[in-house]
């Protein structure tokens, strides 16, 4: 039978800690890690939108994602050295902001741009769901930022987002991968869901060998249990800035 590495029980998060606030010049600031995973969420307001959106009344959450040279064990080449984005942060990048936008009313957020930067200092596996789940306190944070200079007259926040990773491993159903176990799983997927438990998105692949439909079944209530407990954790985080996210006034 399959043992984790870290000893975990198939159910159990890796530790996670969020740290608010955690540069100086940024509208929002975060460092989550979960396990050996650390990534900086950092949010920047732009008072402007893309052409595409420009006199609609529509504001836009969009995301940058990077992986630092030494947040692996071999050293990666910035894409700015490379002189292109990689494949792969683009595709981080994009799902970062179809994460967050179901998250916010857009014409409540008015005609600005919140940007989310999303640095990877150190990996184990899950950047992707450690960088969604860190950005949407970050994105609270902006949006506190221009409560507070008045910029607008309520929160347009509507739900709580956070995201993580299920697997299968040698037969095991497993949540939250470690890269260890990532890189040997059967099966592996990656879960975006709200705070009233609906899907944002999921991505999935068989590694190795088709999965069924009750692996399925397994892997999102394992998914949804997870997103349970990371939101629990970004309410620690947040105290009574939570109030800000419109399901939990109601």
């Amino acid at each position: 039978m399959y043992m984790r590495a870290d000893g975990r029980q198939p159910n159990e998060l890796r530790p996670v800690s969020i740290t608010r606030h955690f540069t100086k010049h940024a509208e929002g600031s975060v460092l989550i890690a979960t396990g050996d995973t650390k990534v900086i969420c950092n949010a920047t307001v732009e008072d402007k939108v893309p052409p595409f959106l420009r006199g609609s009344g529509q504001g836009w959450i969009t995301a940058e994602y990077a992986m630092l040279p030494r947040a692996t064990p071999i050293r990666t080449i910035r894409d700015s050295v490379r002189g292109r984005t990689s494949g792969r942060s683009l595709e981080i990048q994009r799902l970062i902001g179809r994460a967050l936008r179901p998250a916010i009313d857009l014409f409540a957020l008015g005609e600005r741009t919140i940007w989310l930067d999303c640095d990877v200092i150190q990996a184990d596996g899950g950047t992707r769901t450690a960088a969604v789940t860190g950005s949407f306190i970050a994105l609270v944070d902006a949006v506190k930022y221009l409560l507070d200079k008045g910029a607008i007259s309520s929160s347009p926040l509507v739900d709580f987002i956070a995201a993580t990773s299920v697997g299968i491993v040698d037969g095991r159903h497993l949540l939250d991968l470690s890269f260890g176990e990532d890189s040997q799983a059967d099966v592996d997927m990656n879960f975006v869901m709200t705070g009233d438990g609906k899907i944002v998105e999921i991505q999935g692949t068989a590694e190795a060998v088709p999965f069924t439909q009750p692996d399925l079944g397994q892997l999102l209530t394992m998914a949804t249990f997870g997103v349970k407990q990371l939101i629990t954790e970004q309410k620690k985080a947040l105290g009574p800035d939570a109030d800000l996210i419109g399901a939990e006034k109601q």
